[in-house]
């Protein structure tokens, strides 16, 4: 008792007939670890930490006729091992580990009277674990007659038992339980599922298992923008079912998804999108699947934008707009593909809880994408743009239309190999017309608004073509105010670092400030 050995020791007398080695630090019994004791009747292992039993740890002990294990880390035992010990009557496993007992497992005990498995781990198990125990083959042979058969105790008590559909034939087993096996505690309960969670064996009716049947109650949806959606599927199945939703073939995040039985035998699923946007449309999947296959259902949801985007500034508004708000906007970046853009709201009724609403496309779309900004976020990020395309982006208060002054046209460059090559970012700079001819193949950027009569100035503050004597980078051709692609025209009569609130320079006063002509890589 409490010693410290770490294995069965090698010097036993071979006369030996019990042997008790308890709360030690026993770890496993290896193969033959009794090889040299064929007398011994009675081994007590109990309170080691044997974790691991080798399937010829038995052998040489056809005599043994009990055998302890209790409070060990057994996880699982090699039932085949008792073939070696016919005459065992007294098998004690109690307090270990074991989550599963294969049908198998009591073939070998034609002769076992005790048998504990109490205090373990088991949820689900075959009533053919029992039906083909010799001892209750004896039992079933001997109905009727006077023969007497020994009775056998079996303790299966405080292990969490599933009672669902699989559970189904050992509790009906439990209960036609009789002499000659005797239950030491009758009372078996459930732990899962929740509803019968400490119900006895005898309160509850299993049914067969059945492979999942998945169900919703409107499979097309049509939700306006901003709404939140909740996409719900039922699911009937036993034992109860994994769920999971997908959308475009990703799994969602599961913690968007709620799932929770409704019934024995029925299980609702939730899926929430909050602030549905055009880009949420498509088809959700909701998957339900056990031991005996899977099945889904497909809910297609469709999004209706507030309004659709065109270029002419006469968008209507889908609700009251806030009196006074105005959203002031400006490209804070430029980076090799794309752009990002940052506004101010003026005059918010209450700016902590005021959504946005980005138009993104190309500046002769009729239609362009809505992205919609939840409050306290003043910055979003355009990527992946096309080379040479001119493109316009709004940004205006969630229920009111672009105002003047709240888009933004901006045209991208055409050598994107170039700017790649670079890696720097192309910093922002309001664009007078000698900026303009000077970078061929950079982002050019102005707001939508265009002062009447600046193309009939700027080709008299502009010649046509400069021809100064830099030497622009190799492989580069000068740019002309023809080869600019269309945009806007606001900014090119702008001075440099300008307001739009100030007047235009007259041609003397613009030909007295123009800057000196720069190649492209001055603007790096």
């Amino acid at each position: 008792m409490s010693a410290l050995l770490r294995q069965i020791p090698a010097n036993i007398p071979q006369d030996m007939r019990k042997i008790r080695i308890e709360n030690s630090h026993l770890t496993e019994l290896p193969r033959g670890s009794f090889e040299n004791i064929s007398a011994l009747e009675y081994l007590w292992l109990n309170f080691n930490n044997i974790t691991v039993m080798h399937i010829k740890s038995l052998q040489y002990l056809p005599a043994l006729k009990e055998l302890r294990l209790q409070g060990n880390k057994l996880s699982s035992v090699p039932w085949t091992a008792f073939q070696d010990t016919p005459a065992l009557k007294i098998l004690d496993l109690k307090h270990n580990r074991l989550d599963v007992l294969p049908e198998h497992a009591l073939r070998y005990l034609p002769n076992l009277t005790y048998l504990d498995l109490s205090s373990n781990q088991l949820t689900v198990i075959s009533r053919d674990v029992f039906y083909s125990w010799p001892v209750y083959q004896r039992s079933q042979r001997a109905e009727g007659q006077i023969e007497a058969i020994s009775n056998a105790v079996l303790a299966l008590h405080d292990n969490p038992w599933i009672c669902d559909c699989r559970l189904r034939g050992f509790v009906q087993f439990i209960k036609s339980v009789g002499p000659p096996i005797i239950l030491m505690n009758s009372y078996l309960t459930c732990s899962s599922p929740k509803f019968r969670a400490g119900k006895f064996f005898h309160e509850v009716e299993l049914n067969s298992c059945m492979k999942p049947l998945t169900s919703a109650l409107d499979t097309n949806l049509t939700v306006p923008v901003g709404l939140n959606v909740t996409l719900t599927c039922f699911v009937q199945a036993s034992p109860f079912p994994a769920v999971w939703w997908t959308y475009a073939l990703k799994l969602l995040r599961p913690f968007n998804v709620s799932t929770e039985p409704i019934g024995e035998e029925t299980v609702r699923s939730e899926l929430l999108i909050p602030a549905a946007r055009p880009v949420d449309a498509g088809n959700y999947t909701c998957t339900a699947s056990n031991f005996l296959g899977n099945t889904s259902v497909a809910i297609t949801l469709q999004v209706r934008a507030p309004w659709a985007s065109t270029p002419a500034p006469g968008w209507a508004p889908i609700g009251p707009a806030e009196p006074g708000a105005h959203v002031e906007v400006r490209i804070a970046k430029q980076t090799v593909y794309g752009i990002t853009l940052e506004w101010f709201v003026a005059a918010a009724a209450e700016p902590g809880e005021t959504w946005y609403t980005l138009l993104v496309g190309r500046y002769d779309a009729a239609q362009k994408d809505a992205i919609y900004i939840g409050p306290g976020v003043n910055t979003y990020s355009v990527t992946d743009l096309l080379p040479a395309t001119k493109y316009e982006v709004c940004v205006a208060v969630r229920n009111q239309a672009p105002r003047k002054g709240q888009c933004v046209v901006f045209v991208t460059g055409s050598d994107v190999s170039q700017l790649e090559q670079r890696e720097k970012l192309i910093h922002i700079i309001v664009i007078v017309c000698a900026m303009v001819l000077a970078v061929p193949a950079g982002m050019y950027a102005c707001t939508a608004e265009a002062r009447p009569g600046c193309l009939a100035r700027c080709p008299g503050a502009c010649p046509r073509r400069r021809r100064g004597g830099q030497a622009q980078a190799a492989g580069s051709k000068e740019s002309t105010l023809d080869s600019l692609p269309a945009g806007s025209e606001d900014g090119l009569c702008r001075p440099e670092g300008g307001h739009g609130g100030r007047r235009p320079l007259a041609r003397e006063e613009l030909g007295k400030t123009r800057p000196p002509h720069r190649n492209s890589a001055d603007l790096y």
